[in-house]
C-alpha cells in the first residue's frame, strides 16, 4: 500500500512539515515521504517507530483529507452527555415503547445499535452513538439493557472428544470445498433446534436445523420447515413443509439440498447435526446409505457425510446464532404471525428465494 503520486506543492509542504514543532506532524510527513519513495508500510513503520497499521492509517487519511491530515484532529467526545442533552429523553422513552417497524426498520425488536441509528436520523445527536454510548444514555434514564444468557452442560461422556472434533472444522474449507449448517424451523418460532455439517475430504459443509411448528390456532395450521446455512457463501437455503416434518420430509429435503449442491459441482456435503430423532431414525440412515451407494455407482451427484454433535450442545452449531437473530427479526411481539407471513419474512431476512412447500407424506 503506497501513497498516491504527490504534486510539487505537496512535496514542499511535506518537507516543511519535517521541521514542525508538533511531533504528530513530523511523523506524518516522514511516513508520507517514505511511502512516496516506494517503501512498504512495514519497512516505514520500523524506521519511524510506528506499526504497519499506523502507516496504513496515515496513507488513508492523506488520500481522504489531503494535507489536512498533517494536523492532529480534536479528540472525539466519549461521554454520551457531551453529544446528548436531556431534552429528547422523554421522546426516547416513547420511541422505545413503539416497534421499530413503525420507523421503517425490518425488525420488531430494539437493539442498542438500532436505537442509536434512529436517534441520529431524528437529529438528536450530531453523530451516531456506539452501542455502549447508547447504553450510557439509557443508564442515565434508569433503563437497564441486558441480553438473556442460557448455559447448559452436556451429559454425553464423549462430549470432550466430539467438541474438539467439531471446533477443529474450519468455517470455510480450502479449495473447492463447501460447508453448510442446517436445521428445521417453524411458523411462529416456538422452539429452535439445530443440526450442522462439518467438512471432510472434498466435503461441502452444511448446517441443517429443524424447528418445531406452532400450536394450532383458530383456522391456522402449523408450517414448519427446514434450513441450511452454507459455510462457503454464508447463504441460507429454506424449505417449508405442508404438515408435520417427519423422516419422509427429511429425506425430501436432503434430496433437494443434494441436487442444488450437485448443480454447483459439489462432491461431498458434510452434514453435522445432533442426535434428534428425525436425524438418527432408521429410515433416514437407510436413505442416506442408499443415496450414497447410488451416487457412487452413477459417479454423478454428491454424497452425504454425516457427523454427529455431542448431546445437548447446540452452541457448537454455527447456525444457532443465525436462527436466534432471524427469530428476533421476524417475530411480532403484539400478535402471532400467520404461516404465510412467517415464510415471507424468513425468506426476506435470510435473502433466499421462496421454494414450494415440501409435500405431506402419504400414510
Amino acid at each position: 500500500m503506497l501513497v498516491r503520486e504527490l504534486t510539487a506543492d505537496e512535496w514542499q509542504a511535506l518537507r516543511r512539515g519535517l521541521k514542525s514543532a508538533d511531533g504528530f506532524t513530523v511523523r506524518r510527513c516522514q511516513v508520507l515521504l517514505a511511502t512516496a519513495g516506494g517503501a512498504g508500510p512495514a519497512a516505514v513503520g520500523a524506521a519511524v517507530g510506528l506499526s504497519a497499521q499506523a502507516v496504513r492509517n496515515a496513507i488513508r487519511a492523506f488520500h481522504a483529507r489531503g494535507l489536512g491530515c498533517l494536523a492532529r484532529r480534536p479528540p472525539v467526545a466519549t461521554d454520551p452527555a457531551l453529544v446528548w442533552d436531556r431534552t429528547p429523553d422523554g421522546d426516547l422513552q416513547d420511541r422505545l415503547h413503539r416497534r421499530p417497524r413503525e420507523f421503517g426498520k425490518p425488525t420488531s425488536l430494539w437493539t442498542l445499535g438500532l436505537a442509536a441509528e434512529v436517534c441520529h436520523a431524528r437529529g438528536w445527536t450530531t453523530r451516531r452513538l456506539t452501542a455502549e454510548g447508547m447504553r450510557g444514555v439509557l443508564a442515565r434514564l434508569g433503563i437497564g439493557w441486558k441480553r438473556a444468557k442460557h448455559w447448559i452442560t452436556s451429559p454425553d461422556p464423549e462430549y470432550a472428544r466430539k467438541k474438539s472434533c467439531a471446533t477443529a472444522c474450519s468455517p470455510r474449507p480450502p479449495g473447492g470445498r463447501t460447508g453448510c449448517w442446517g436445521s428445521r424451523t417453524s411458523a411462529g418460532g416456538r422452539g429452535w433446534r439445530s443440526r450442522a455439517c462439518s467438512p471432510g475430504p472434498r466435503a461441502t459443509r452444511c448446517d441443517w436445523r429443524r424447528t418445531p411448528g406452532t400450536r394450532r390456532a383458530a383456522g391456522r395450521r402449523r408450517s414448519p420447515g427446514y434450513g441450511v446455512l452454507r459455510a462457503d457463501t454464508g447463504g441460507m437455503m429454506l424449505r417449508f413443509c405442508d404438515g408435520r416434518p417427519v423422516s419422509a420430509t427429511t429425506e425430501d429435503f436432503l434430496g433437494w439440498v443434494c441436487r442444488e449442491l450437485a448443480a454447483e459441482g459439489k462432491k461431498v456435503p458434510a452434514l453435522v447435526w445432533d442426535n434428534a430423532a428425525w436425524h438418527v431414525s432408521k429410515r433416514v440412515r437407510t436413505w442416506i446409505a442408499r443415496h450414497n451407494r447410488r451416487v457412487s455407482r452413477a459417479k454423478t451427484g454428491c454424497r452425504i457425510r454425516v457427523c454427529g454433535l455431542p448431546v445437548k450442545a447446540p452452541w457448537l452449531n454455527p447456525i444457532e446464532p443465525k436462527w436466534v437473530h432471524g427469530k428476533r427479526a421476524v417475530v411480532e411481539p403484539g400478535r402471532k404471525l400467520t404461516a404465510e407471513e412467517l415464510r415471507q419474512r424468513a425468506c426476506d431476512y435470510y435473502g433466499c428465494r421462496p421454494e414450494p412447500l415440501l409435500a405431506k407424506p402419504a400414510i
